[in-house]
Formats: C-alpha cells, structure tokens, sequence
C-alpha cells in the first residue's frame, strides 16, 4: 500500500450517495484495522447546481466552476487522486482534467471497460436525462465496440422517478417501478444493465438486484482504492 496516497471524493451529488461511495470504499478494501483503509478526505459539496437541467440547458459555465473550484481545492489538501460519485459531472472531467495535476478517475470509462472485460455486448443505460441525452456512456461503450441502450421513453420517466421522487427525498425507491425498468431493459436485448447514476447505486444497497446489473459507482470504489495502492478484499 502506498503510505504517501490520499483518495479525494469530490461529493454532495447527492450526499446519501456520497455516503454509500465511502462505504463502498471501506466494504471493499482489504484491511484488518483502521491504519490498513485508504485515507480519504470527502468533500461533500452540496451546493453544486443540479447537474441534469444545467447540461440540458446549456447553462454549465457554473457548474463547471464549482467543480473546478472544489477539485481544487482536493488536491491543495494534498489529495493524490480524486473521485467522484456523480455520473452526470462525468461531462466535465476531461475538461476538468485538464485544469488540476491529480488525476481524476473517470468513472463512466471505468464501468465501460468492466462490461467489456465482463464480455457483455448490449449494455442498457439507466441513468439521468442528462446522462442519456449527452452520450455519455454511448460513447464510452462504442469506443469499446460496445451497443449501449438508452430505455424507451416512458421507463426513463420511471428511472427518473426513483432517482429525483424518491431516492433524492431520502426514500428507499419503488420495487414495482424498477419491475417495470427491469422488464423493459431485458426485452430490448440487453445483456447487462448498468446502475449509471448514483442514487441508482443508492436503491441497490436496499434492494438486491441481480448480477445482470453492474453498479458503476462500486467500479469507481475499486479503481479508486487499487489507484491509491491498496488491496481489495476478495468476494
């Protein structure tokens, strides 16, 4: 393990997710006592503009700010690598990338590599407008020759649902919507299907979901502890 390492979670997005990423941190490292986790310092900022209608409406020169500001400020506390729990902010990581010296773990890239690796070839997408609506995963997963499924129209108004009714006011999420999600995402030919926001990654700690789904940000988790030099934990 690197003694010198310091992992920074750029959070707030929400902060019940932001929670669940440092969790997943800790669930996955392999350490016996406190001196064997992964330091961390969690900036849980959640003044941040909501990311969906800011990138919708092209009004994104503040948002990117804050974020800038806040990964910044991470790597002046001397953070040697940074995350962040928030799919939707993955639109502005190349750019931010480009800005601070620490590298920042690229989550979307992350997922899109481990499907791959999986050998899946028909990934659904089950994240937020913004998400689906800028390509992002699209584009991660056809740069790997990957066909990534956004849901038909009336069940991302369920995905959207779970995430913004429910999760976001502190719900555990509707079982019968995602019912629903499941049955629509399977009979569109996926073979897999990727929690790709976090409040998603969120519902799943409460309600057990299948090896069909692949939970992006518990990719995130283990990029960012083997990126900071430490162990996983076998499960």
């Amino acid at each position: 393990m690197d003694k010198q390492s310091r992992l920074g979670i750029l959070g707030g997005m929400g902060p019940q997710a932001t929670q669940t990423f440092y969790q997943f941190v800790l669930d996955r490292t392999d350490a016996a006592r406190d001196q064997e986790h992964v330091p961390a310092l969690i900036l849980s900022d959640t003044q941040v503009p909501d990311r969906t209608p800011a990138i919708l409406s092209g009004q994104t020169e503040e948002l990117f700010r804050r974020l800038l500001k806040d990964a910044k400020l991470l790597e002046q506390c001397g953070c040697t690598v940074i995350a962040i729990p928030c799919n939707t902010s993955h639109y502005f990581v190349d750019r931010l990338q480009g800005e601070v010296d620490v590298p920042i773990l690229h989550m979307i890239r992350e997922t899109a590599g481990a499907v791959y690796a999986q050998g899946k070839r028909r990934p659904g997408i089950l994240a937020t407008d913004g998400t689906i609506q800028t390509g992002l995963y699209q584009k991660e997963f056809a740069a790997l020759g990957l066909e990534a499924v956004a849901p038909d129209p009336e069940t991302q108004k369920l995905v959207m649902s779970i995430i913004y009714d429910e999760i976001k006011h502190g719900e555990r999420g509707s079982r019968d919507k995602f019912a629903h999600i499941d049955r629509a995402i399977r009979a569109a030919g996926c073979d897999c299907a990727v929690l790709a926001c976090t409040e998603l990654s969120v519902f799943a700690t409460w309600h057990t979901l299948p090896p069909f789904y692949i939970d992006a940000m518990m990719v995130l988790a283990e990029k960012a502890i083997a990126a900071c030099g430490y162990p996983l934990c076998n499960i």
